[in-house]
């Protein structure tokens, strides 16, 4: 298919209901809640937020109108711009990672979105298709998958070559679903919505003698104020099942010898995959909460992918069971092996992060004594919760090495696992400080390829070990 092609003209209601979906609580606020308001600001906020309304109305229509795209067998090239116009060139060979995601809009017309990473970074590391068609989404992947193997076959890479066998390796099921909801917390989201309603309906009606009255009431039957809790917590967690069902319902994390598929949503659903050949890191995440149910999050930092987004799209299940999590990476990632036993650092690391300076207290003494001394106790308050933290960080931060993957974990509040290869490793620093020294330890720094580039740091490591990491690191460029 040749010459420049205009996106469906669906484009126009796509883009309008997320710029409405943007601006609604602002007009909510200028329009309903200051509805009575002459205030200056009210006023001339109406005033601007309307004339910009009609100019991004007026942005939208002039996009379709004048922005296109062409996709031959090697190239895709994007037209953009209306009063200044520019064309950008991405090769079909360099894209790593595709994103469907089809909205409740985009359902309406049978149309879905594609979102390409080509791997360079910047706002031109990414090839947009907002609105397209499912047989035209299919034909560019399709030409993707070929130039791909094209390109395989002449760098000798026998992956590409092998049979595409789909393997699902997760599908959620009900009981995961009200899992995921409790861990979220958001059963608990109707009560702070039910006061914020209170009291802007306050300001209109009057209510505070009457629930003043009513409050009384309830306090002397104590019974019935336990009852509506338990009504309200019950309606509240069926708002939050339904919120955690439209998300992660019908999740499925599926892959084959290639590639790795994550498809979610049930309003809008998103299809994400990503070559295995492209993982650069794998990293699982628990809080504090998820920690006491034996639950996980894992995401996959990979080459091309945004940070930003990964947490949305390469993320995995969000509320895996922790061993269940790490069946599926070493099923799908048999060179990816977590180990549960790892090396504690030793005391004087704790003295050391003790020792650091608190530059959150020091601020905020400064600031207490020079504006409110009375709250000079605020500061003190920071200075324990920082010390928690420290102690708390140590507690959990421990590292091994074992054949070529290294794996640290570190956080307080929220831990973190991070399991690399050695041949992923873009660079490794060793740094120690004037303390650090005084205590034998230093800090164990590397980056892996990602956008931005993800950068692990290790605070604690002995003297010794990271003279053996670096020669470790440095074995790479032998053996590559």
């Amino acid at each position: 298919m040749s010459g420049i092609q205009r996106f469906h003209p669906a484009f126009l209601a796509v883009e309008l209901v997320s710029f409405v979906k943007g601006v609604f609580f602002i007009y909510f606020f200028l329009f309903v809640l200051k509805a009575q308001s002459t205030s200056g600001w009210v006023v001339w906020g109406r005033y601007i937020l309307i004339a910009w309304s009609v100019w991004a109305i007026v942005n939208i229509f002039l996009k379709w109108r004048f922005h296109g795209y062409e996709v031959t067998e090697r190239t895709i090239v994007l037209h953009e711009g209306v009063f200044v116009k520019t064309k950008r060139t991405a090769g079909l060979d360099r894209v790593h990672n595709q994103t469907s995601n089809t909205t409740f809009v985009h359902k309406w017309f049978g149309l879905t979105s594609l979102k390409l990473e080509t791997g360079t970074s910047g706002d031109h590391g990414e090839v947009e298709f907002p609105v397209i068609t499912q047989k035209e989404k299919e034909r560019i992947l399709s030409l993707i998958g070929l130039q791909q193997r094209e390109t395989g076959r002449e760098e000798g890479d026998e992956m590409l070559e092998a049979e595409a066998v789909r393997i699902v390796r997760f599908q959620s099921k009900k009981k995961d679903l009200i899992r995921a909801s409790f861990t979220s917390l958001s059963f608990l989201a109707i009560f702070p919505l039910l006061s914020a309603a209170y009291s802007n309906l306050a300001v209109f009606f009057n209510l505070e003698d009457g629930a003043e009255g009513a409050w009384d009431y309830l306090v002397l039957h104590w019974w019935m104020l336990i009852i509506l809790f338990v009504i309200a917590l019950l309606i509240s967690s069926v708002i939050g099942y339904v919120r955690v069902y439209l998300k992660y319902g019908k999740f499925t994390i599926s892959d084959d010898h290639d590639k790795i598929y994550i498809e979610k949503g049930v309003a809008n659903v998103t299809h994400f995959s990503i070559p295995k050949r492209n993982v650069q890191a794998v990293v699982v995440e628990q809080s504090l909460l998820k920690r006491l149910l034996g639950l996980a999050s894992v995401k996959l930092i990979s080459a091309g992918s945004s940070e930003l987004e990964s947490e949305e799209t390469s993320s995995l299940y969000p509320f895996l069971p922790k061993h269940e999590a790490y069946r599926i990476i070493q099923d799908m990632l048999p060179h990816y092996e977590i180990q549960e036993q790892m090396g504690r650092f030793p005391r004087q690391v704790l003295w050391a992060k003790l020792l650091r300076p608190y530059y959150v207290t020091v601020l905020s003494i400064a600031g207490f004594l020079i504006f409110k001394p009375a709250f000079l106790w605020v500061s003190g308050i920071l200075f324990i919760l920082a010390v928690i933290l420290r102690v708390l960080d140590y507690a959990f931060t421990s590292y091994i090495r074992h054949g070529d993957l290294i794996q640290i974990r570190s956080g307080a509040l929220t831990t973190e696992t991070f399991v690399t290869h050695k041949r992923r490793i873009q660079q490794a620093t060793v740094t120690h400080s004037w303390l650090q020294r005084r205590f034998g330890i230093a800090t164990l720094s590397f980056t892996n390829r990602a956008d931005p580039t993800h950068v692990s740091e290790l605070y604690g490591v002995s003297r010794e070990e990271a003279g053996e990491f670096y020669d470790w690191y440095k074995q790479k460029s032998a053996s590559s």
